[in-house]
């Protein structure tokens, strides 16, 4: 099984940082994504101990960021509500082509290797 998000795109708002009770850092970011058609579509993104350098990532900031998917449930005021969102693994700054054209090639590669085991 594969469960592989790329995306790459521009922060709607500053980087926000906190810290858990547990003791983790947590970094929320906010991408926005533009489609070759239709409306642009912000997409949340945690990002777990994140290095510090992100907690400067400002608004406008182009990203590339590769992560998966997840779904988590909590209660707010007495009800069950859900949160879909991206868990980065890597973020980089779309400025560095290099290193973001790296990620990229590797998540694609994921891609590859996944769909060459559908046919065993």
């Amino acid at each position: 099984m594969i469960n592989l998000v790329v995306l790459e795109g521009l922060l709607a708002k500053p980087a926000q940082h906190r810290e858990l009770p547990s003791g983790s850092r947590l970094l929320t970011l906010e991408v926005t994504v533009r489609r070759a058609e239709g409306p642009a579509e912000p997409v949340p993104v945690a990002w777990f101990d994140a290095p510090a350098w992100a907690s400067a990532l400002d608004e406008g900031s182009p990203v590339v960021v590769v992560g998966r998917v997840r779904r988590r449930f909590f209660r707010a005021g007495g009800v069950t509500q859900s949160r879909t969102e991206v868990v980065a693994e890597r973020v980089l700054r779309a400025t560095d082509v290099k290193r973001a054209r790296t990620a990229m090639a590797a998540a694609g590669a994921s891609v590859e290797a996944a769909a060459a085991a559908l046919g065993t």
